[in-house]
């Protein structure tokens, strides 16, 4: 199957990775110090994945705040080299001295948010400030200004979420919702687009002590969103679009954990998933949201074109509420690749 990467997988494998690059800068300060992922930016599919090929992750600290620092981590597949009686095409050598038949594939670029911790003697936890990052070349300098736009952008990202619909977008609602009161009308309702799951963590899954791996969370997370996409693409869904994944809670070891994953939204040839991450503690005394991840798809045929998917209809406020958000995405996505 063409394109066959299992992105879940790859999810878990990348947050590894920033905490291992993290770890190294922090513990040049403090050596039984542990670091936490507080969050991971958005994360757009660029190019093409091929199954028959290696996939190379380079990680790099490009920023580091009073206690938090962010990794950046670029995703890509090398050129193969030339075969012989094969042209080799123009592309960046897959080894140095080597030709390659075929160029460098930028998959995508992501940025984690990690947290430095340090457990004190009667067992309490504290984040720790950080030594500052020489940023020597022209190169840091610009990369760093650019973690710091991110994190601007997401300040003005949330702020505009929570600002209320535009005349336009009132508009698109209200022809949503006047569509449901056609008699016989055949539509498709956002309130059946759901997929739930139920888990209980267990030690392999922990990484700081008590407390479990933010990446395979994420992980299963995006497991139940592609699952839930296929309740609306007619035939394959690929990942195109991870939305910035916030860890509001830790989760422990012997805690369930409740997915859900609804449909929030269809444009003309994707489908936006969000699926919320529910804690509950072992002894059943606390419940607290964990996650909310928010996963986009495209809708491909065998041939990885992109094929039409059906309208869906939001009902309720909080319904609207989705629907909205992955329209201000989209609209988003559209302006940067006109731009």
């Amino acid at each position: 199957m063409r394109s066959n990467l299992r992105f879940g997988l790859l999810l878990e494998v990348l947050d590894k990775l920033a905490e291992d690059a993290a770890l190294r800068y922090v513990r040049r300060s403090y050596p039984a110090a542990r670091v936490v992922t507080a969050a991971m930016d958005s994360m757009r599919v660029r190019g093409v994945p091929d199954e028959t090929r290696d996939m190379v992750l380079r990680a790099r600290v490009n920023l580091v705040g009073t206690t938090s620092l962010e990794v950046g981590i670029r995703i890509e597949q090398p050129g193969r080299p030339a075969q012989p009686g094969r042209p080799a095409q123009r592309g960046k050598p897959a080894q140095p001295g080597v030709a390659a038949s075929d160029p460098v594939v930028h998959i995508a670029s992501c940025y984690f948010t990690m947290v430095a911790r340090l457990r004190d003697e009667d067992g309490t936890e504290r984040s720790v400030p950080l030594p500052g990052l020489a940023y020597r070349s022209k190169v840091d300098k610009a990369r760093a200004e650019r973690a710091r736009e991110r994190r601007a952008g997401y300040r003005d990202y949330v702020h505009a979420a929570e600002a209320p619909p535009s005349a336009e977008e009132y508009a698109l609602l209200r022809q949503l919702h006047e569509a449901q009161e056609e008699p016989d009308a055949k539509i498709l309702l956002a309130s059946g687009l759901k997929v739930e799951g139920w888990e209980r963590t267990y030690v392999e899954h922990e990484n700081v002590p008590h407390k479990i791996f933010g990446g395979y969370v994420a992980h299963r997370a995006y497991m139940g969103a592609h699952i839930c996409s296929e309740m609306v693409a007619t035939h394959r869904g690929l990942l195109v679009s991870v939305d910035r994944i916030n860890f509001h809670q830790p989760v422990r070891m012997g805690d369930k954990l409740h997915y859900i994953s609804r449909v929030a939204f269809t444009g003309k040839t994707s489908v936006t998933v969000e699926t919320s991450i529910m804690r509950i503690s072992r002894d059943r005394k606390s419940t607290a949201l964990s996650n909310v991840c928010t996963f986009t798809f495209v809708n491909v045929d065998p041939e990885l074109r992109p094929m039409p998917v059906p309208q869906i209809y939001p009902t309720t406020y909080a319904e609207d509420a989705r629907y909205l958000a992955g329209y201000r995405r989209h609209q988003a996505h559209l302006a940067e690749r006109a731009g």
